[in-house]
């Protein structure tokens, strides 16, 4: 039985994990890892801080979803985020705001 457990919780940990590989992909493709990286500040912050910023906001996810189509300034400094709308689609900047907020 704790076989059986210890393989069902490893193979929930390797689904996590590919998924987590699959969007940090996303975010690379995408063009949002050439200003962020997960753990440290690079142009624009982490996103981990990002996610310790809005962790229990539940508007967070609208927020941030609008702010990398349109772009915006003035939160985390003076550098502005460009806008990546069009050339990121809507499913894909959910998707890696989504990610980034789990972290």
């Amino acid at each position: 039985m704790k076989a059986l457990l210890l393989t069902i919780a490893l193979a929930g940990s390797m689904l996590v994990a590919g998924q987590a590989s699959a969007n940090q992909a996303l975010a690379q493709k995408s063009g949002c890892l050439a200003c962020h990286s997960i753990d440290k500040k690079v142009l624009g912050p982490a996103y981990k801080d990002i996610a310790a910023k809005y962790k229990g906001n539940k508007a967070a996810e609208a927020m941030l979803i609008e702010k990398v189509k349109k772009g915006g300034s003035g939160t985390w400094g003076p550098m502005p985020m460009p806008a990546n709308s069009p050339q990121v689609k809507d499913a894909d900047i959910k998707t890696i705001v989504e990610w980034v907020l789990a972290m």
